[in-house]
C-alpha cells in the first residue's frame, strides 16, 4: 500500500507532465522527517501528536512540490529527457544534503499510537492494527483519486491536459497552474506514504534512493499514467518480493526486476498502460 501510494503520485506526475521525476522518493523522505518533527515538537500531547503530523507533513510537501515545479521542473518540460534526468537526480543529492544539515545522520523512529498499537487476529493469526489501517487509508486515497480524475470537472481538465495540453491551453485554462497542481498532488501522496511509513521502520538517509527504485519497478509494471496500474503493479510486485524472501530471499529484489523486464517485452507500455498512439 505505501508503494500503491507512491506510484500513483509518481504516475499521476508522469501522466499530466511527461516528465520522469527522481525526486520523487526525495518527497517521500522528507515528509517522515517532518513528521518525526511535528510528533517531537508535540511530544507532551502524544494522543495527537501523530495524527497532526500525518495532516501537516504530507501537505507541506504537496506545497513544496508545487514551488519545485514551478521554479525548476517547468524550465524543462520542453527539453530533452537528458535535461529532466540530470535536473531530477541534482535535486535529489540537494536535497539529501540539505535533510543531513537539518536532521543530521542519526537513524529517527516514531512510535505507532496507542489506538493502532497491538495485533487482530485474521484466520487464527496475528497482524498489527497499523497494517489494517494502512490498508483502508490506502484504499480510501485509491477510490478518492478515482473520483477526483473521473467525476470532477478538476478531473476532467487534468485528463483533458494529458491527451491534448494545446487544445486545453486555446480553450484558456491555465495548464502551467494545472502543472503545478498535479505535481504538487503527486507529492502530497509521496508524502502521505512518508508520513505512514514512518511508525514501521528507521527513518534515515538513503531511504529515498531505496524506494525510488521498486516505486519506478511498480509504476513501470502497471503502466505509466494509470492509477489502477499503480494499484495492480503494487500488488503485484509486493506479493513478488514477500514470497521471493520466503523461497529465495537471496534472490527477492532481483526478481522484481526480472518481472519488470518480461513486462517490458510483452507490453512495453505496462499491464494496465496504454500505447503512446492511444493517448494522442
Amino acid at each position: 500500500m505505501i508503494l500503491f501510494l507512491l506510484a500513483s503520485g509518481l504516475s499521476l506526475i508522469f501522466g499530466a507532465l511527461r516528465v520522469i521525476n527522481f525526486t520523487h522518493g526525495s518527497f517521500y523522505m522528507i515528509s517522515a522527517y517532518l513528521a518525526y518533527a511535528v510528533v517531537t515538537a508535540l511530544a507532551d500531547y502524544p494522543a495527537v501528536g501523530f495524527w497532526v503530523a500525518l495532516v501537516v507533513a504530507p501537505i507541506a510537501t504537496g506545497i513544496f512540490g508545487g514551488l519545485v515545479e514551478y521554479a525548476f521542473f517547468r524550465r524543462v518540460y520542453a527539453r530533452e529527457l537528458e535535461y529532466q534526468l540530470l535536473l531530477t537526480y541534482g535535486l535529489v543529492l540537494v536535497f539529501s544534503d540539505v535533510v543531513r544539515f537539518i536532521w543530521g545522520e542519526e537513524y529517527r523512529s516514531l512510535s505507532r499510537p496507542a489506538v493502532l498499537g497491538g495485533p487482530v487476529f485474521v484466520f487464527g493469526k496475528p497482524v498489527p492494527v497499523y497494517i489494517i489501517f494502512l490498508i483502508v487509508v490506502a484504499a480510501l486515497i485509491g477510490v478518492g483519486l478515482w473520483l477526483l480524475l473521473y467525476r470532477t470537472k478538476l478531473g476532467k481538465t487534468i485528463r483533458a491536459v494529458v491527451y491534448d495540453r494545446h487544445m486545453v491551453s486555446a480553450l484558456g485554462i491555465n495548464v502551467p497552474r494545472m502543472y503545478s497542481l498535479v505535481f504538487g498532488l503527486g507529492c502530497w501522496l509521496a508524502g502521505l506514504a512518508g508520513g505512514l511509513m514512518a511508525p514501521m521502520g528507521s527513518i534515515t538517509l538513503g531511504m529515498d534512493v531505496e524506494i525510488i527504485v521498486e516505486c519506478f519497478v511498480v509504476v513501470v509494471v502497471g503502466g505509466m499514467g494509470s492509477i489502477l496500474g499503480a494499484l495492480l503493479g503494487a500488488l503485484l510486485m509486493g506479493e513478488l518480493y514477500a514470497f521471493g524472501i520466503l523461497i529465495f530471499p537471496r534472490v527477492a529484489l532481483a526478481s522484481l526486476f526480472l518481472a519488470m523486464t518480461v513486462v517490458l517485452v510483452i507490453r512495453p507500455w505496462g499491464l494496465l498502460g496504454k500505447p503512446e498512439k492511444e493517448r494522442a
